[in-house]
């Protein structure tokens, strides 16, 4: 058996998916299994993924009709066969020593989950680099159980920086909401993760470079208004009827602000007032059951969650406004600049 199974789900990215297999096969830890889930591409990617395959032993391909980046996932969870699961997507790519480095404090910490940081990726106009910092450093290098250091439920989904151990995916029957697309279906499951683990490590240092320029990818598709909706209601449920846990419910409410906050931010000005109005009632309840904890909350945020669940048009009233500011304060810093220029 493979000591790490790595995913790589697929769907038309024939312009990056060489780079990124490359990087998985140069990997200085060899014992890995590469599993690669296409998802009914139409491009030249199943091509791609044949040339590869015929090279390198290691890589298995599984090609099925379009069904979704959860799907896809969830197929490439259930091929595994490592003692640990990591996924790369086919669209970003990884430093040669990543997987050794997880692997070997996963092992020696017997760590349920360790998670790496990253760069932003930029390959246009010109090539860039900039490291997302999620976590600080006094933060890293040392076991902790989930419950403990709740910050986590809280990080960003990426799943690409994580290795998880299989046994805790097939224990607690952990699977990816399977809806139509890339529609941010790491969202529940790596907050079940966490909600399943017991003992995690974080490591600072950037190992994977996560692209931006992709115009395919959907951070910039602003159709998909109310899949984030769903994978917080898959969290709500998951700790409720699967593992009853209600007093992760805080954690859950404070993942759906920010969610939908960014959410906001994402979709389409049109529809805008619609999702705020839609999701208010989701934090009245919230509120009015006590399902949400101030000091999870800074004041100003503490201020919105209430002005969302009562009053959701003053809501984003004050976002535009705010917005509308920012933009004058930029632009009046780039007038003086170029004036003292």
């Amino acid at each position: 058996m493979p000591a790490i199974s790595v995913i790589v789900p697929v769907f038309n990215v024939e312009r990056y998916l060489d780079e990124c297999l490359e990087s998985i096969e140069a990997q200085t830890f060899e014992d890995l299994e590469i599993i690669c889930v296409n998802d009914g591409s139409t491009d030249s990617s199943l091509e791609i993924l044949r040339s590869h395959a015929a090279k390198d032993p290691r890589i298995t391909i599984i090609d099925k009709e379009n069904r979704g980046y959860g799907h896809s996932i969830n197929r490439g969870l259930e091929a595994a066969r490592g003692d640990y699961i990591g996924i790369v997507e086919s669209d970003d790519f990884i430093e040669p020593e990543m997987y050794e480095t997880m692997y070997r404090r996963a092992t020696s910490d017997d760590l349920d989950i360790v998670r790496v940081g990253y760069w932003y990726y930029w390959s246009k106009p010109e090539v860039r680099n900039q490291f997302f910092e999620c976590y600080r450093k006094d933060r890293c290098g040392k076991v902790f159980d989930p419950r403990e250091l709740e910050e986590c439920f809280l990080f960003p989904p990426a799943l690409w920086a994580m290795l998880w151990k299989r046994s805790v995916v097939e224990e607690n029957d952990l699977r990816l909401l399977e809806t139509p697309g890339a529609s941010f279906q790491d969202t529940s499951f790596s907050f079940k993760l966490w909600a399943c683990a017991r003992r995690a490590e974080l490591i600072y240092e950037p190992f994977l470079h996560y692209r931006q320029d992709n115009e395919s990818s959907s951070i910039n598709n602003p159709e998909k208004v109310y899949f984030v909706c769903n994978e917080l209601k898959e969290c709500e449920k998951f700790v409720r009827d699967q593992i009853h846990d209600v007093s992760l419910l805080p954690l859950v409410n404070r993942r759906r602000f920010d969610a939908y906050l960014w959410n906001i931010s994402r979709i389409d000005p049109s529809l805008r007032e619609a999702f705020v109005e839609n999701t208010s009632l989701e934090f009245k309840r919230a509120i009015e059951s006590q399902e949400v904890e101030k000091r999870l909350f800074r004041p100003a945020e503490w201020k919105q969650l209430h002005v969302w669940a009562s009053a959701p048009s003053s809501l984003l009233t004050k976002l535009e406004h705010d917005r509308h500011s920012l933009v004058v304060r930029l632009k009046s810093v780039a007038r003086s600049v170029m004036h003292r220029g």
